[in-house]
């Protein structure tokens, strides 16, 4: 038996659309393309031994969503909006582009707003994002001049809800303030973001390698990162770049 998206015989689940909107990792036209990928990770010089060493595809970033959001997404973004204007900033000016992807909302937001962001929608009764659960680090080498960025998790544990905040900075400027005196949990996160993507968060009380050793060069997450040919030094030996380790023909 078959339809028009396929036969039951071909591995295509007739009461589910093909399209590219809900294949894995897919986002059609739209958003941000950063750059083209070839190759299933990026590997070249023979590296790429999973026999998808042809592949072209784009790499994009969700771009902004449009109104209505959806859901309790809305009922967030209008009071953010309203508490930053009760203070007198303009919501356009702290908030550079709002996202709906896969379910989640994400604001994305001007590192030298992202402080008083934080407090309002930790302590506006309507909002009581009380918790954020970390900070993490990402690093798109072609995202020219928004290289680094900062993603935040933060929970209602009053409404039960869960938003991002997003912030992104230039490897040439790579400061954001820390959200420390907000959330105090965010010590050892903002150290650890440091230590491996290299991000400076301004005003954090102690900002030092969790990690890596001290004297360690360099920050071993960022994607321009060498794979391999760093000493062991406790052996002396030192680890090829996976694309030297063997040949293939």
């Amino acid at each position: 038996m078959s339809d028009a998206n396929g036969t039951a015989g071909d591995g295509v689940n007739p009461e589910k659309e093909l399209s590219a909107e809900n294949l894995p990792g897919q986002r059609g036209q739209g958003g941000e393309e950063i750059r083209v990928q070839r190759g299933m990770f990026g590997a070249n010089n023979g590296g790429d031994t999973s026999g998808y060493g042809g592949l072209v595809r784009s790499v994009r970033l969700p771009g902004p969503a449009a109104r209505p959001y959806g859901g309790w997404f809305d009922e967030v973004a209008d009071e953010l909006e309203g508490a930053l204007e009760e203070q007198d900033l303009l919501p356009e000016n702290a908030i550079g582009k709002t996202v709906v992807d896969r379910g989640e909302i994400t604001f994305h937001i001007e590192r030298e707003h992202l402080v008083r962001v934080a407090k309002t929608l930790r302590d506006d009764p309507a909002l009581r994002f009380e918790l954020c659960t970390g900070v993490s680090g990402v690093h798109y080498p072609h995202d020219k001049g928004r290289e680094l960025h900062a993603v935040y998790h933060l929970r209602s544990i009053t409404h039960n809800r869960v938003i991002r905040l997003e912030v992104s900075v230039p490897d040439s400027d790579p400061h954001i303030p820390s959200l420390f005196p907000v959330y105090p949990t965010n010590d050892w996160h903002e150290r650890e973001t440091y230590d491996f993507f290299g991000i400076v968060f301004d005003g954090h009380p102690a900002l030092t390698r969790i990690m890596m050793p001290d004297d360690w060069q360099g920050h071993p997450q960022r994607k321009d990162y060498p794979l391999g040919g760093i000493p062991v030094e406790y052996k002396g030996a030192q680890i090829p770049a996976p694309d030297q380790r063997r040949s293939y023909s």
